[in-house]
């Protein structure tokens, strides 16, 4: 007599005819026999990445967990080495900058300017980009040329771009000396902290358009125009165009490139840094300068402040891209 034994019955849950489900380990090695070539192919790139990007994040982690500064860091003085005597204190440094007695000052007023800076500039990026990528994609005679000239801001490196825009700003420059002969008022663009703010956006804009305009047109040209066609035979306006078949056809495109540019400009450290330098325009100071001053712009140098406000950065623009990218999801899903 044959005996039929239910494998459910016997609590092992294995179906007939296979065996039991590898573990994650023996699934690592049997993809690598199979991948091998590929591993070898990124382990230099993962190796690089891990000495430059890794490293610096988890000893930055640890600094905002103690009270290093300039004064109890390991230094070296002629021949005479000084060990580190800084001290853990746990979470005491982000308690101090978000909660502290100067948290207003040191944080949130710098934190609050960042935020209007970013979306500022962002929407002037997207929006005088997106009319220029709507002209270049026009039939125009000389478009080419056209093209070579609004990219130059881009192509000149961003240290001549500020300094330029430095000297036309000054209280005798180009800028001010035009505003005079027009009658104007002529403001103290790198002196009065209003003025300073909008010469902050102005810079930032010239040299964030260009970027924008070349990524937009490419998605200009990649939309079928047959969908134009068909809109305008249906008596659509040129609104209409624009709204039902331009805006769609860049979503992907626009998603992308505000993403980028609003993580770009929250961390743009050069224009701001270059246009006002280290010590002068404090409430011009966005966070990520805030930061570079607080670790080595004064004395004693905070490393560990410094640090702390890099990972809240680092935390600001994660939260950010998370919700953002389900935002998208959920329009995409909701289009569909």
């Amino acid at each position: 007599m044959t005996l039929a034994v239910d494998s459910t019955a016997t609590g092992s849950g294995r179906r007939p005819g296979r065996g039991p489900r590898p573990g994650p380990l023996a699934r690592l090695k049997r993809s690598y026999r199979t991948h091998w070539y590929a591993y070898a192919m990124i382990a230099p790139v993962v190796a690089v990445l891990g000495v430059l990007v890794g490293y610096p994040l988890v000893r930055g982690l640890y600094l905002t967990l103690t009270d290093a500064t300039s004064l109890n860091s390991a230094r070296t003085i002629g021949v005479n080495h000084i060990d580190a005597t800084y001290k853990f204190i746990g979470l005491h440094n982000y308690a101090d900058i978000l909660w502290g007695p100067t948290a207003w000052d040191r944080f949130w007023s710098h934190f609050l300017w960042t935020v209007v800076w970013t979306v500022a500039c962002v929407a002037l990026h997207y929006s005088i980009g997106l009319g220029l990528a709507l002209l270049l994609n026009q039939k125009l005679r000389g478009r080419t040329a056209y093209r070579l000239l609004l990219i130059l801001p881009w192509a000149v490196p961003t240290f001549v771009t500020v300094f330029s825009w430095r000297i036309m700003l000054a209280d005798s420059g180009l800028i001010n000396t035009v505003l005079g002969s027009l009658h104007l008022p002529q403001p103290q663009w790198l002196e009065d902290t209003f003025f300073q703010q909008l010469a902050a956006i102005l810079v930032n804009t010239w040299c964030g358009v260009p970027f924008m305009m070349v990524s937009l047109l490419g998605g200009l040209q990649s939309i079928d125009p047959t969908l134009y066609e068909a809109a305008e035979m249906d008596g659509a306006t040129a609104w209409q165009r624009f709204r039902h078949v331009t805006l769609p056809g860049l979503s992907t495109v626009s998603s992308t490139v505000v993403l980028l540019g609003v993580i770009w400009t929250f961390n743009q450290f050069a224009i701001i840094f270059l246009l006002f330098g280290n010590n002068s325009a404090p409430d011009a100071q966005i966070l990520v300068t805030w930061a570079y001053r607080l670790g080595f712009g004064q004395q004693p140098r905070d490393y560990a402040q410094s640090a702390a406000y890099g990972v809240l950065l680092l935390s600001i623009l994660i939260v950010f891209t998370s919700v953002y990218r389900r935002w998208l999801a959920r329009n995409e899903q909701l289009a569909a």
